[in-house]
């Protein structure tokens, strides 16, 4: 694997809230989410489900459900992430359902963002949404929990880098408060 092309990638995503009003191609976006799929995942469980939002009335309900972010209508495409907490307990009990099922999710969720980044098209993360709207919006069954909702199209925006908190701040040696210290 290349390094250098990874880094880049990693280094130079962004957030993405302003897209062109442009479609994406759909099948280059379904290739992406099973390639999306290879994130690792607890006992291989791989409990996450998404669902693919087309339709301009879904996307309008679903900005209205995010509070408002009406970017989110914008998009040529828009996904909800969902953990799915049965698929994970059912061989990890509780502990499954309440940490490895969102685990496994954020880790599809990442590969996602970066997989959107590297084919030039923007996404963003999105979490403040009212959940069990979301969850009436997309007619999720029992035990599906909405994670995120990805807005995915062309982007109309280059956002600044962000800043980040020094590794020296957030990395413990051995044990937690023994800091990192950069060798100059």
């Amino acid at each position: 694997m290349e390094f250098n092309i990874l880094k880049e990638i990693i280094l130079k995503r962004r957030s993405i809230r302003k897209f062109k009003v442009q479609e994406i191609d759909e099948e280059s976006l379904i290739d992406i989410l099973e390639i999306s799929t290879w994130a690792p995942s607890a006992g291989n469980l791989q409990s996450w489900d998404m669902v693919l939002i087309k339709d301009q009335p879904i996307k309008k309900a679903l900005a209205v459900a995010a509070l408002g972010q009406n970017f989110i209508a914008e998009a040529s495409h828009v996904i909800i992430v969902c953990a799915n907490l049965p698929r994970t307990a059912r061989i990890y009990g509780q502990r499954g359902a309440t940490l490895y099922a969102y685990q496994d999710t954020a880790a599809f969720i990442q590969n996602l963002l970066l997989l959107i980044h590297s084919k030039g098209w923007g996404a963003v993360w999105i979490g403040a949404f009212k959940e069990s709207e979301v969850a009436d919006i997309i007619k999720v069954e029992e035990g599906i929990r909405p994670i995120a909702i990805i807005p995915v199209g062309i982007p109309d925006q280059e956002p600044a880098s962000p800043r980040r908190i020094p590794l020296s701040k957030i990395l413990h040696i051995n044990s937690f408060g023994n800091l990192f210290k950069k060798k100059v």
